[in-house]
């Protein structure tokens, strides 16, 4: 006899009622009642007196109704026996690395639910550039890290998160291109540019705009977009970024301009390609669970 089935006959018999047993159960009544049928077909005994407006149980319905529910609480006392047993062996630590992006939330969202089902899991959480995270990777520092596009990959084990990362400029309010609602090709003619020290960056920058990057006003580069907030206030010049690296500045002198035509990429999980650890292993299969195709 299946657990399901009575656990199904024993919510109707507390609830002495099909339509509310089955709203508590998330099926359609006709689907419980069919079941309940089935059910009575299969022990060969009739379980329910059926009445106009409920369900009183028979003799042999009183019966099962407690047996299945010393069954159904020691099934659940056995799943919560293996859940605590779980979380007490998944125990340890791991370094995750992450780029300044929109897509840091949903790093945030998959460490709150592993810290949470897992209390004994710890993590070390490390921000910088794309090529900071290859760098720390390659060396061992870094576990897994989440990198922004574009990027070389081919070296290791990656997965490509669905949100995308919309590209624009960094501006001054006091910019006539805060004004605009997109910035064109023809707009960086003689202005001043805050870019990445990334050369595929530069290059995603050279490859829109139609220039060489050696003939943009470059005034500086950077690796963190933080640093750059006082100086685009100050309109020592405008930043390339995406937009999720902006999002929580604080500053009502700063606004971000999307490029036009639109550029936009996404970012990808990355990790070597060596035996993980049983840590590292559940938050790959969480990701993969929730990104993977």
């Amino acid at each position: 006899m299946e657990l399901r089935l009575l656990r199904y006959f024993w919510t109707v018999a507390e609830e002495k009622n099909i339509s509310r047993a089955a709203k508590l159960l998330s099926i359609t009544q006709p689907t419980l009642s069919r079941q309940i049928k089935d059910l009575e077909e299969q022990v060969g005994l009739p379980l329910f007196h059926r009445e106009k407006n409920s369900l009183e149980l028979t003799e042999d319905g009183y019966f099962l109704k407690e047996r299945a529910e010393e069954i159904l609480a020691l099934n659940d006392q056995l799943a919560l026996a293996l859940s605590d047993k779980k979380s007490q062996q998944l125990t340890g630590s791991f370094s995750i690395g992450c780029v300044e992006a929109d897509n840091s939330d949903t790093l945030s969202l998959m460490l709150e639910e592993l810290v949470s089902d897992y209390p004994q899991v710890h993590f070390k959480l490390v921000s910088g550039t794309s090529d900071d995270m290859l760098e720390r990777l390659d060396k061992g520092l870094l576990d897994l890290a989440i990198l922004l596009e574009p990027i070389s990959t081919d070296r290791y084990e990656s997965l490509v998160l669905p949100r995308e990362e919309r590209w624009g400029l960094l501006v001054s309010t006091e910019s006539i291109l805060s004004q605009k609602k997109g910035i064109e090709p023809r707009d960086l003619a003689g202005l001043p540019l805050l870019c990445s020290s990334r050369l595929e960056v530069q290059e995603l920058l050279a490859h829109w705009s139609g220039l060489a990057f050696e003939n943009l006003s470059i005034v500086g580069t950077f690796n963190l977009i933080f640093n750059v907030f006082a100086l685009v206030e100050n309109q020592v010049g405008s930043a390339l970024t995406v937009e999720g690296a902006t999002l929580y500045h604080g500053s009502s002198q700063l606004r971000f301009v999307p490029l036009k035509p639109e550029v936009k990429t996404k970012c990808v999980l990355v990790w070597k390609k060596r035996l993980q650890t049983p840590v590292v292993k559940e938050l790959l299969s969480r990701f993969k669970h929730a990104f993977q195709a």
